[in-house]
């Protein structure tokens, strides 16, 4: 079998070297040892478990790539919610297929870019299975029963580690959802937990996983205030991400094999395998 050979950029970021560990413990993956990285990175190298990974800081970056094979390489973006479309204008321009496991950006300019490019990607703000599952649950009832909240108040609350940037990609593609079903929520109103201190005592989030967690919950109310509902989805550790992207990596490989170009799958024509 041949092995798909994979670019992940971000690198030394944590979810950048998780997946990179990932794809070395694999036998379908070559992990490629460069890695697109961030102008406030002061490393030239950053070993991953056997393999020593040479960071390409965004000034060189154009004239570094000319210097790799790009045949049969696919790029994973776990960078900064900042570069994400300047990295997606920076893969269509090189003709390098990518999966997009950054969160914030312009969404719809990302998408429209690949469109518009030679190349096909997979762009998801949710790399998870079982959560991108429970999407799609959520996006067939907003379709199937349109303003079944109607009345309702929302409250969305979400915890990450304190590194993570921006609000959560993933509460804000639940937001839209709930519009649909007659909330009317904006994602300024999403309340975002970064606080150790506050995620320990008041959420409960056990102090292995402050450093890497991601936590929702989603908490309705009737307007007469006599039904209730929430849903909640808590993920500890970074794991379920990783795996998820390397099963992304599979399925854009595939679609490149089938000639796709032009085209953005998301996370959720992964889990359908379509």
């Amino acid at each position: 079998m041949k092995t798909i050979r994979v670019m992940v950029n971000g690198i030394p970021g944590n979810m950048a070297t998780l997946v990179a560990e990932h794809l070395q413990r694999d036998q379908c993956f070559e992990l490629v040892p460069f890695s697109l990285t961030g102008p406030d990175i002061t490393e030239s190298s950053h070993r991953v478990l056997t393999t020593s990974v040479q960071l390409i800081h965004p000034k060189e970056r154009e004239k570094k790539m000319s210097q790799i094979d790009r045949q049969d390489l696919i790029s994973v973006d776990y960078t900064h919610p900042g570069a994400v479309n300047g990295n997606t204008d920076f893969y269509c321009n090189n003709r390098l297929p990518f999966v997009m496991g950054t969160t914030g950006g312009d969404r719809r300019l990302m998408e429209e870019t690949v469109c518009r490019s030679k190349i096909c990607a997979v762009i998801s703000p949710n790399m998870a299975k079982p959560i991108v599952g429970f999407q799609a649950m959520m996006a067939y009832a907003a379709k199937i029963f349109p303003n079944l909240f109607q009345g309702y108040t929302l409250v969305v609350k979400e915890s990450h580690q304190n590194g993570k940037a921006d609000t959560s990609g993933t509460a804000k593609a639940m937001v839209e959802y709930f519009n649909q079903l007659g909330i009317p929520f904006t994602e300024n109103e999403i309340i975002k937990e970064r606080r150790p201190d506050i995620q320990k005592t008041s959420w409960g989030i056990p102090e292995a996983f402050l450093r890497g967690h991601g936590w929702h919950t989603y908490s309705l109310l009737s307007s007469d205030k006599t039904v209730r509902m929430e849903f909640t989805h808590n993920v500890n550790g970074r794991d379920v991400y990783a795996i998820g992207t390397l099963d992304a990596v599979l399925y854009l490989e595939r679609k490149i094999r089938d000639g796709a170009k032009g085209r953005v799958f998301s996370m959720i024509d992964v889990l359908k395998g379509a």
